[in-house]
C-alpha cells in the first residue's frame, strides 16, 4: 500500500537523504538511493509529476536533432537510456515510428538526412526498436496520406519511443517506496534547517492541505525542483544574477485523430521559424507540439496562450493541407517549462545560442546538491550521478551508513513490468486482464488497463470482479473506470481530483470536456475513501475546475501575430 497519510507519519526522524521535488528526476534519485540502502525522504509541493514531468512531449528519444550540432555523446547517452527504459518499463515505453518528410528546396537534403539516420542507428549500436527505412514520395503517400505531397522528395522512417511521462514518474516513485523510501506529496519545503556552520541539514515542510509544519532532518539535501530550482537555492542563499536556469515554455495541443489522422509521429519544421515539432498519434487523439519560448514568472502559472495555439495550428496547415485545423478543434492543451541550463557569455550575459539540455550537478558551499537541466529520456542516469555525489558527501561528513549497496536501476523492472512477457505481447496481457475482470470488464478497458498499468492491471481488474460497480465507466464510451479511483487512492498516493483525472487517467487531456462531467463522481468516491467532509469535497472539485479553466485561458485571448504559416511551404 502507498497512501499519503502513511508517508506523512514516516517523515519524523533522521534520514540519510532528503530530496525536494517529486518530478521524474527526484523520483529517480529516490529509487536509486533507496536501492543502495540509504534512508530516503522525498517531499513534493504538489502531486508527483505535477510540473514539467507530466508536460513533456511524452517521448523517449535519442535526440536526433542534436546530431546537427555534433552532440554525439548526448545522443549516445540518450539512445542507451532509451534501450534501458524499454527493458525496465516495456508497458510504458513503446516503439513509435517517426516520419521525416523532406521537401524540394529544404536545407536538409534527403541524402544528408538518410546519412544522419545511419549515424543515429549506429550510435544506438543498431539496437533501435527498428532500423530506419528510406521511403520514396509514393511510399510516404501510401503510409501517411495526410502529409503534404507537393514537392516531397521522400522521407526516412526511423524509430524512437512514446511513453506516459506522468506514469513513468509515478512508477519510479512507487518502486522507491517499495525499496523503503518515504515520499510525501503536497508537502512544500518552506525553509532549510542548518548547522551552526551553515550546512543544510534538512528542511521545514508544510502540509499544503492542513498547514501543519514538520522538520525533516537529513545528512544530505538534494534540490530536484526543475523550474523551481533557483527559488529553492534562494531559500539558502541569495542568487547570483540570473541564477542557474533559463526556462523555456513548451506547449502542446490535442485534437481528435479524425481531425488530424497520422499513423506515425510526423516530424515538422515550422514554416515561419523552422523550429522542429511533432504531430503524434495518441490513440483516438493526435497531439501537436511543441513551442519553445522564454518564460519569466511563476512556474505554477504556465499555460498555453493564443499565440502558442495559433503557432501549432499554422504548422499543421503547412504539413497537412487537407486537414485544416481550427481553434474549435482543440480539445485540450498542456504547457510545461524546460529547466534548461543558462550558459553565461564572457560579458556575463546569457548566451542565447548555447542554452543546453545537458544536465549539471552543483554542490553549494552550504552542502545543498542541485540537479538541473537534462531530459526525460536520461532521467535514470542523471539520478544515479546525483546519488553518487550524495554518497561522497555522506562519506566526507562521516554520516555514511556502514554498508552502501550498489543499485540496479538499469535492470530492476518498474512495478507494472514485473512478470511482463519477454516477447512484449500487450495483447496477451490484455487477455489476462480481461479474464481477471470477468464480464463486468469490457475488452477496451482490459486493453487500456494492460497498456497503462502493465501487470498491475490484473489487480485492478480483480477489484471489478469483486465489486461490479467498480467497473462503471467514468465517461460513456471511454475505457476509464471507477476502480482506478480506488487504486489511485490506496496504491498511488492520489489525494486530489486533479491527481486522478490529470495524472492517473489522462481524462484531463483526452476527454472532450476534459473530465468535468465525471469529476463529481470522482470527487464523491474519493470523499468516501479519504473521509472528506462536503466542504473539502467541493474544494477539491473546484480546484479541478480551476485547473481545466487555466488550460483553456487561451480561448479568451486574441493572438498577437497573423496566421503567417497557413499557406506556407514545409
Amino acid at each position: 500500500m502507498a497512501k499519503r497519510s502513511d508517508m506523512l507519519d514516516q517523515l519524523e526522524g533522521q534520514f540519510d537523504v532528503l530530496i525536494i521535488g517529486g518530478g521524474v528526476t527526484g523520483s529517480g534519485i529516490a529509487r536509486d538511493a533507496a536501492q543502495r540502502g540509504l534512508s530516503v525522504a522525498l517531499v513534493e509541493m504538489g502531486d508527483l509529476a505535477s510540473g514539467t514531468s507530466s508536460c513533456s512531449s511524452k517521448l523517449v528519444h535519442g535526440g536526433l536533432r542534436y546530431l546537427e550540432h555534433y552532440e554525439f555523446s548526448l545522443v549516445f547517452e540518450a539512445v542507451s537510456e532509451r534501450r534501458i527504459l524499454m527493458d525496465i518499463a516495456p508497458h510504458l515505453v513503446n516503439p513509435l515510428g517517426f516520419l521525416f518528410p523532406v521537401y524540394e528546396g529544404s536545407r536538409r537534403k534527403l541524402w544528408l538526412v538518410n546519412a544522419g539516420m545511419w549515424l543515429y542507428d549506429g550510435l544506438s549500436l543498431f539496437r533501435s526498436p527498428k532500423l530506419h527505412k528510406k521511403l520514396s514520395a509514393a511510399e510516404v503517400a501510401e503510409i501517411e496520406p495526410a502529409v503534404e505531397r507537393t514537392g516531397l522528395s521522400g522521407a526516412p522512417l526511423y524509430y524512437d519511443c512514446s511513453t506516459d511521462d506522468a506514469r513513468l514518474t509515478l512508477e519510479t516513485a512507487l518502486d522507491a517506496v517499495q525499496s523503503g523510501a518515504t515520499i510525501a506529496t503536497w508537502c512544500r519545503a518552506k525553509s532549510f534547517l542548518k548547522s551552526p556552520e551553515g550546512r543544510v541539514l534538512g528542511a521545514v515542510v508544510e502540509d499544503v492541505h492542513t498547514g501543519a509544519l514538520r522538520e525533516v532532518k537529513a545528512s544530505v539535501v538534494i534540490n530536484a525542483t526543475g523550474p523551481w530550482t533557483d527559488r529553492t537555492v534562494a531559500m539558502s542563499k541569495p542568487l547570483a544574477t540570473g541564477g542557474l536556469l533559463r526556462p523555456t515554455k513548451g506547449v502542446h495541443i490535442v485534437v481528435d485523430a479524425e481531425k488530424l489522422p497520422v499513423n506515425h509521429a510526423v516530424v515538422c519544421f515550422h514554416p515561419v521559424d523552422g523550429r522542429v515539432l511533432f504531430a503524434v498519434p495518441w490513440g483516438d487523439r493526435t497531439y501537436i507540439g511543441t513551442t519553445d519560448t522564454d518564460f519569466e514568472g511563476d512556474p505554477s502559472d504556465v499555460c498555453a496562450d493564443a499565440d502558442d495555439v495559433r503557432y501549432l495550428i499554422d504548422a499543421c496547415a503547412a504539413y497537412f493541407p487537407d486537414h485544416q485545423l481550427t481553434t474549435d478543434d482543440v480539445i485540450s492543451t498542456w504547457a510545461g517549462l524546460r529547466p534548461l541550463m543558462a550558459p553565461v557569455s564572457k560579458s556575463g550575459d546569457i548566451d542565447e545560442s548555447a542554452v543546453s539540455r545537458e544536465h549539471q550537478i552543483v554542490v553549494g558551499q552550504d552542502g545543498l546538491i542541485t540537479i538541473a537541466g537534462g531530459k526525460l529520456t536520461t532521467y535514470r542516469l542523471m539520478s544515479a550521478e546525483v546519488v553518487e555525489t550524495a554518497v561522497k558527501l555522506l562519506r566526507l561528513s562521516n554520516a555514511s551508513p556502514e554498508l552502501i549497496r550498489s543499485s540496479h536501476t538499469d535492470r530492476e523492472p518498474l512495478p507494472g513490468a514485473i512478470g511482463w512477457p519477454e516477447d512484449d505481447d500487450h495483447e496477451r496481457v490484455a487477455a489476462l486482464v480481461a479474464e481477471a475482470g470477468g464480464e463486468a470488464l469490457g475488452a477496451d478497458t482490459a486493453k487500456y488497463l494492460a497498456d497503462t498499468y502493465g501487470m498491475r492491471g490484473l489487480q485492478i481488474a480483480s477489484l471489478v470482479m469483486e465489486d461490479a460497480a467498480l467497473g462503471e465507466r467514468l465517461v460513456a464510451g471511454r475505457p476509464e473506470i471507477l476502480a482506478q479511483v480506488d487504486w489511485a487512492v490506496h496504491r498511488e498516493l492520489a489525494v486530489t481530483v486533479t491527481d486522478v483525472l490529470r495524472r492517473r487517467t489522462q481524462l484531463y487531456y483526452r476527454d472532450h470536456d476534459q473530465g468535468l462531467g465525471c469529476a463529481p463522481t470522482v470527487a464523491a468516491r474519493m470523499g468516501q475513501l479519504l473521509d472528506w467532509d462536503k466542504t473539502t469535497e467541493k474544494a477539491r472539485l473546484d480546484a479541478y475546475g480551476d485547473e481545466v479553466a487555466m488550460s483553456r485561458r487561451w480561448r479568451h485571448q486574441e493572438p498577437s501575430s497573423p496566421n503567417n504559416g497557413k499557406n506556407g511551404n514545409p
